[in-house]
């Protein structure tokens, strides 16, 4: 059974059981499909041992960390054969919302009703969003990922600019409406 388990934030406990949203997983991880994608194609790629975030992670978790990015660029590959044109970034939020580490597998065509907010938008735009290769780096290098949360927070609260052209927009709809423009066959 895939009941709701509490706060919204534990969500992902459930969603990783949840056959309707599962794409592949193995002994180590499970993809599955974002219950609330902020793109066409928006998965999240989870560990099955209960690590709750970045901060919880240290050089031991190297070798686990590479297993999700590399079940994550499966995961672009498979799209990307009926797909062949669609980008993507495979990263993590500095600052986690869910608990149950995770890391996104994203199109940058931004393309969904879910994406809402100024928050959504920035959270997948900005220095907020952090590449895996740079997430294992930082382990590698120094044993511990470290993000300043005010820092970060505040990638959350700058303007609306277009990802692909840099343009400014004042509100989520006229960023939506500028986005169809690159989305556009």
């Amino acid at each position: 059974k895939t009941g709701k388990i509490g706060h919204w934030s534990l969500q992902l406990l459930a969603s990783m059981e949840n056959p309707k949203l599962i794409v592949q997983s193995d002994e180590a991880v499970v993809v599955i499909k974002d219950a609330y994608p902020k793109a066409r194609h928006h998965y999240l790629v989870l560990p099955r041992a209960d690590i709750s975030s970045l901060k919880s992670v240290n050089a031991s978790h190297v070798p686990l960390l590479k297993r999700i990015l590399k079940s994550g660029m499966e995961v672009v590959e498979r799209v990307k054969e009926k797909e062949p044109n669609v980008r993507f970034q495979l990263g993590y939020h500095a600052i986690a919302s869910m608990s149950r580490l995770h890391m996104h597998v994203i199109s940058q065509d931004f393309d969904s009703p879910c994406l809402k907010t100024k928050k959504h938008w920035n959270s997948f735009t900005s220095d907020f969003f952090v590449n895996a290769e740079q997430v294992i780096s930082m382990l590698e290098s120094s044993g511990k990922v470290c993000f300043n949360t005010e820092q970060y927070e505040r990638q959350l609260k700058l303007p609306l600019k277009c990802h692909v052209c840099q343009v400014e927009l004042p509100n989520m709809p006229k960023l939506k409406s500028h986005l169809s423009k690159h989305n556009a066959p």
